[in-house]
């Protein structure tokens, strides 16, 4: 069985960074292709990024596009997320997820995932 445990978030302040892990395990990893997404208060899950199964292809949202960074260690089941330059609107429930379709058009899609972690949140302070 898959799972997925996120860790990494807390509270900073704007203009910090702060990188997201997530540590893969059931499966192997090199199979999918891993995502992040997040969910403010009183809105949608959205998408911010994702990584191919081999690391060498990445896409980010235009919302951290700059200022977010995805990465991933095939050798130790984790995937991360770095973002940089954190404003207040980037506080929410950071989600990794689990594509095994691999990179491709739909990667954006939060159905396009079969397996998600639990979440951990990110607070930024102005």
């Amino acid at each position: 069985q898959v799972q997925l445990v996120e860790s990494g978030g807390g509270v900073v302040q704007a203009g910090d960074s702060l990188r997201l892990s997530c540590v893969f395990s059931g499966d192997t990893f090199s199979s999918y292709a891993m995502g992040w997404f997040r969910q403010a208060p009183g809105k949608e899950r959205e998408f911010v990024a994702v990584i191919s199964r081999n690391g060498g292809s990445t896409y980010s949202a235009c919302a951290v596009k700059g200022r977010g960074a995805i990465a991933r260690d095939n050798a130790k089941n984790t995937v991360y997320l770095q973002m940089n330059s954190l404003k207040p609107e980037d506080t929410a429930v950071y989600y990794c997820a689990a594509d095994p379709r691999g990179f491709n058009y739909f990667n954006a899609r939060r159905a396009e995932y079969a397996y998600w972690g639990q979440g951990t949140q990110v607070t930024i302070s102005s």
